[in-house]
């Protein structure tokens, strides 16, 4: 397959299977990194415990949900975020669903730095943390929250994304006094705190992602270069005033035709929803 069909392929992607992509690329790369080279390559990239050494590579609070430490680590980690990525992806676009999922990243991985500097014996004396499952679990956690009656269907039988949510985050509850990864768990109930905080108040019409999104585009601002002024640029003043007021409705519209299905589903389940609603809630879901 030539360059050209592989970026075709990625374009056509979802944000959510990009990002799986990216994490398995990553995984390959860093396995012939650490065989070939060093082991302690990974190191830098890894949330360390100890804060003062965090300081140092402050880079690692999102680098590590790219490391795994292991195929079925990977492996479970990517078809969660799949599965759980689907159904957000039918709610809302990706930019929500990065702010999600890098929210429950950055919020798992300081709970662990937190609970390290507060419990040190708890963690364990040589621990770092890798792993998108605070990303996932955010994810996952999102979606079981802002739908919960939605059903599913697993293995045999049908059950209730609020029953799944509250299997997995107790499964990390009663886990951590048996000790084990118990930095991991951790992180992993610190992305599903952030996903249940950000369904709710998105219920309640505050996106808590706004700021993050903000932050992010501010900082690719300063790599941008900026656009000298054309001479005549005023000539297309009008022009462009009415094309922004058209295109401004026209995503004021398109929202809240969303919202409306989103209360459907909120008061009915997805069920409830006829043909064009869901290929509408597809569609919608799918544009970046």
């Amino acid at each position: 397959m030539t360059n050209g069909n592989l970026r075709y392929q990625y374009a056509r992607l979802s944000v959510s299977e990009k990002l799986i992509a990216i994490n398995v690329i990553v995984f390959i790369v860093m396995g012939l990194i650490t065989s070939l080279i060093s082991p302690s390559v990974e190191n830098w990239f890894a949330l360390p415990k100890d804060f003062f050494d965090f300081l140092m590579q402050p880079w690692s609070l999102i680098t590590y949900s790219f490391l795994h430490g292991g195929i079925f680590h990977i492996l479970w980690n990517m078809y969660m975020l799949y599965v759980a990525g689907r159904i957000l992806l039918n709610l809302f676009d990706g930019r929500r669903f990065l702010n999600i999922y890098f929210l429950g990243v950055i919020l798992g991985g300081l709970l662990f730095l937190l609970s390290y500097n507060i419990f040190p014996t708890l963690i364990g004396v040589n621990a770092s943390l890798i792993g998108a499952s605070a990303g996932v679990m955010a994810v996952l956690i999102f979606v079981c929250t802002y739908i919960p009656n939605q059903e599913v269907r697993l293995i045999f039988f049908n059950v209730k994304l609020w029953q799944i949510g509250l299997f997995v985050v107790l499964m990390d509850l009663v886990q951590i006094p048996l000790g084990g990864n118990v930095g991991g768990r951790i992180a992993h109930l610190g992305g599903a705190l952030l996903g249940y905080m950000y369904a709710r108040q998105l219920y309640n019409g505050r996106d808590i992602g706004e700021g993050f999104s903000s932050l992010i585009d501010g900082i690719a601002n300063l790599f941008t270069k900026s656009e000298k002024k054309a001479p005549m640029k005023t000539v297309y003043k009008n022009k462009r005033t009415t094309a922004t007021k058209q295109a401004t409705h026209d995503k004021q519209t398109h929202q809240k035709k969303i919202d409306a299905i989103l209360d459907k589903i909120s008061k009915s389940g997805y069920e409830s929803l006829s043909k064009a609603e869901k290929d509408f809630l597809f569609k919608a879901g799918k544009e970046d």
